[in-house]
């Protein structure tokens, strides 16, 4: 089990005991990229709804809105289907019956075991990373294929060398030329070609967006 894959994960952790809260985050914060806290499902719903969220983990009794009625909530109301796993006491039978047919996407009895923790989020989002790399796959193979030569290869970095935080390049085709030593002709081809392969998107004379930061971090 390469626990690593989970590195770029975003939890939402539900919990209204502040030390079970405290505690549990504390340890998954060694193994996720991030983990947002709820402290009951009207709080949690909020984020979910606001935030970027790869996966819920959430108890059940909680006031103001307990954890099914927040997935409930999301999923049909916002259709908003985010794998989830909820936390639960053996006397929350009648709610499991709910959470089964919500199909959610595992159970964590309490007190919780942090190892079977990580183990369910684990097995739920493996389906998702590997998707993800099976797609960053076929893009490099996509987009490596149209940068056959060293000088487009060199393009290619300087363009990626001088990208902003929205990974958004301003420059022209002249600054490419004098700090390369390429034709213009050799420039424009490569912008058609990016372009077409769907790796920039032209915004404005000068101003291209790249489409795919993965590619960026991995060529980066």
């Amino acid at each position: 089990m390469d626990l690593n894959c989970l590195k770029d994960c975003v939890i939402l952790y539900v919990e209204d005991e502040q030390s079970i809260q405290s505690q549990t985050k504390m340890i998954l914060d060694d193994f996720v990229k991030e983990v947002i806290v709820a402290s009951d499902g009207e709080e949690g719903l909020k984020i979910a709804l606001e935030t970027d969220i790869d996966i819920i983990v959430t108890d059940i009794m909680m006031p103001h809105l307990n954890g099914i009625d927040m997935l409930k909530i999301l999923r049909n109301e916002h259709k908003k289907d985010i794998p989830a796993i909820i936390t639960t006491a053996f006397t929350e039978t009648d709610y499991l019956l709910e959470a089964i047919k919500l199909k959610v996407d595992g159970f964590i009895t309490k007190p919780i075991n942090i190892k079977d923790l990580i183990n369910t989020i684990y097995t739920v989002m493996l389906p998702k990373v590997q998707k993800e790399e099976l797609e960053g796959c076929s893009y490099m193979v996509d987009a490596l294929s149209i940068l056959v030569g060293g000088k487009k290869i060199e393009i290619l970095k300087y363009i990626i060398d001088h990208i902003d935080k929205e990974h958004i390049f301003y420059g022209s085709y002249q600054d490419i030329m004098d700090n390369i030593q390429v034709s213009k002709p050799t420039v424009v081809n490569m912008f058609k070609q990016l372009i077409q392969a769907g790796i920039l998107e032209k915004i404005k004379n000068k101003m291209y967006r790249f489409q795919n930061t993965k590619f960026i971090k991995d060529e980066g």
